[in-house]
């Protein structure tokens, strides 16, 4: 099963009480702004994809496994992060994450994406690990560099995105960064 630890906080699998909180913060559209989805968020949808994503096998090439981040302290759900093996080369992943505003500014993202970050070097051995952000989304930006993320490349105006072209930054790490200074 998968069960990543820090000391704030569980990354486990979604559960059936987790719809809600999901939705929830789905719906925020300050959230919603640079993801995929538009707010409102149903819980209908929520419910769709909480139950879709306990199907998922972590790791499996292709397929994105998005795991609830918990606080350890209390049990509340504060966003979630996600990864994905990619299908034509599975030595590489992207990982992403989300919280609900609330719990944004207090270090959980990047403490969520470190942990998910030497999973995926650690246990399953891969050698290079992406994540693509907005280019207006400096938050993301900052974390990704935080942790050691390299920019490789802007993609100026790739994406139909809410009704506009939007443009995306693409960092990745290797298993070998993690070894030199940052």
């Amino acid at each position: 099963m998968f069960l990543l630890e820090t000391p704030r906080l569980l990354l486990r699998p979604f559960r059936d009480g987790d719809a809600a909180t999901f939705a929830a913060y789905r719906s925020d559209p300050l959230v919603a702004r640079y993801q995929g989805w538009d707010a409102p968020y149903p819980l209908e949808l929520a419910t769709a994809f909480v139950t879709s994503m306990m199907q998922v096998e972590p790791g499996r090439p292709g397929a994105w496994f998005q795991a609830a981040i918990e606080r350890r302290a209390d049990g509340a759900m504060l966003g979630d992060c996600a990864f994905q093996v990619l299908a034509d080369e599975p030595r590489q992943a992207q990982v992403g994450a989300t919280l609900a505003r609330e719990h944004q500014r207090q270090g959980v993202a990047a403490e969520a994406v470190a942990r998910l970050v030497d999973h995926l070097f650690d246990d399953l051995g891969l050698h290079r690990v992406i994540g693509v952000c907005d280019l207006e989304n400096q938050a993301s930006r900052r974390l990704l560099e935080r942790l050691g993320f390299h920019l490789e490349g802007v993609f100026r105006e790739n994406v139909w995105f809410k009704g506009a072209w939007g443009s995306e930054c693409l960092y990745a790490t290797l298993r070998r960064d993690r070894a030199a200074p940052r």
